[in-house]
């Protein structure tokens, strides 16, 4: 229930805040999400509008794009599992990925190196736009782009802070990324914004 408080907010968030300008006009904006069912339910509230242009044409509001690439990083024999679990029954894996987490590679899985390079051809594309751009994504996937465009080295990446049921907001500048972090709590919210970060 408390993904679905979230998602009504991001859904409401998303209308307020990305597809309008300062002054309430609309504006043309996108939406990715990765091809995962939690990242579709956390955008299946999102309004799809069409819009007209201004030189003639429609533009579907948030029309969702559903990437593979964006997917989490794949644990291999550990998916599913939980750190603790991990920590248990494969203690050496769970002490290898603890100890160097950018180049390790689950057991018939990913590293974060997999990651950066499934994700290279989107944060190109993702250069190329002018419009708004709403990622619905997952830890992982979402701290390598977050570093990318902020400029964090790629060491420091597998540890960065990305909160739940936050959007975080990056504005390109010539020379930097402007960032703005809305939390989206919903009220009845009980855990913890910050997910495990092993």
């Amino acid at each position: 229930e408390q993904g679905r408080a979230y998602a009504r907010k991001l859904a409401d968030y998303a209308e307020e805040c990305i597809c309008q300008d300062e002054e309430g006009k609309p504006v043309a904006a996108r939406l990715w999400t990765s091809s995962l069912k939690r990242t579709m339910q956390t955008a299946a509230y999102i309004r799809h509008p069409k819009l007209k242009l201004k030189h003639g044409g429609e533009w579907i509001q948030m029309s969702q794009r559903v990437y593979r690439n964006l997917d989490e990083l794949y644990a291999g024999v550990c998916d599913g599992m939980t750190y603790k679990e991990i920590e248990e029954q494969y203690p050496e894996e769970y002490r290898r990925r603890k100890e160097d987490k950018l180049f390790y590679r689950y057991p018939r899985g990913e590293s974060y190196l997999d990651v950066i390079s499934r994700l290279d051809p989107l944060v190109h594309e993702i250069e190329s736009y002018r419009e708004p751009l709403l990622i619905v994504g997952h830890q992982a996937v979402l701290r390598l782009i977050y570093a990318y465009f902020t400029g964090v080295d790629r060491d420091k990446a597998s540890r960065l802070s990305i909160p739940l049921n936050t959007v975080i907001k990056l504005t390109p500048r010539t020379y930097e990324c402007v960032e703005e972090r809305i939390e989206l709590q919903p009220e009845d919210y009980s855990g913890s914004a910050e997910p495990p970060s092993h």
